[in-house]
């Protein structure tokens, strides 16, 4: 995060300052190395529009999303209290993730254990950012490329977003293609439902290379993600096609940084 203002909760608490949001990082995109140029994207656009925010840090846990999807509620619960024990103890109010997996989590199952708060995606804030005017983006060198957005099934079908990042990749001026499945109808990566985790079942073929190929189809020159998961899967899609050369996989929040170089 070199370069970067990334305040930590207690920092702030300690300033006797209150940010807006936390922004949670998640496990993605703080271990793994492609989703922490995510990470480093929305903070990006964090600084660049000035939103007052503030991350955990190492206080912040797994929200328990692989564990409560895998059928280990005790383990699920284990960690959501904790994390629910440190937001209410810093009166967390709202909260921003950049992984829909986090973002579903923490909307829908932490209120049910006395964790409420206000949660969007990363997508849905840079959107309302650019609704406000604080972030003016243009195509860039994305300007007439043509991008089809992936939807993630814990942002689109298990929430109803589905507009917010393809309202962004309109103000890329880029030419927007819809696979067959899209939207409600979409098709999962392959990811979730902690399946990142275990090893492939029987079959003749992967799921995340059915989707990448709905994606090739349209010959795109982006396949563009909001999810660190999404982002793994469709990108080892595209190299088993050998089109890692011709089409990039980037998050949204990357595509709005290198647009606009910010």
């Amino acid at each position: 995060m070199e370069q970067l203002i990334v305040p930590t909760m207690a920092e702030c608490i300690a300033k006797g300052e209150s940010p807006e949001y936390l922004f949670w990082v998640g496990c993605a995109g703080s271990f793994d190395d492609r989703a922490k140029k995510i990470t480093r994207a929305i903070v990006k656009i964090l600084n660049y529009a000035k939103v007052n925010f503030a991350v955990l840090g190492t206080e912040e846990s797994c929200t328990g999303d692989p564990a409560k999807r895998a059928g280990n509620e005790f383990l699920f619960q284990m960690l959501a209290m904790g994390n629910i024990a440190v937001l209410n103890g810093y009166e967390v109010k709202k909260i921003v993730t950049g992984c829909p997996h986090c973002f579903n989590t923490l909307k829908n199952e932490y209120p049910a254990l006395g964790g409420n708060y206000q949660v969007v995606h990363h997508t849905q804030l840079i959107q309302d950012l650019i609704n406000a005017g604080r972030i003016k983006i243009e195509g860039g060198s994305f300007k007439g490329k043509k991008i089809t957005f992936h939807d993630p099934c814990y942002l689109g079908r298990a929430n109803d977003v589905y507009e917010a990042p393809r309202e962004i990749l309109v103000n890329l001026d880029s030419e927007i293609a819809e696979m067959a499945r899209s939207r409600e109808n979409g098709l999962c990566c392959g990811a979730g439902g902690a399946q990142m985790f275990k090893e492939a079942e029987k079959g003749t073929k992967e799921i995340n290379v059915e989707r990448t190929g709905e994606a090739l189809a349209l010959n795109p020159d982006v396949i563009a993600v909001g999810c660190p998961f999404c982002n793994t899967m469709m990108t080892d899609g595209v190299k088993h096609f050998n089109k890692e050369e011709s089409v990039k996989v980037l998050d949204v929040a990357e595509l709005v940084v290198q647009a606009n170089n910010l």
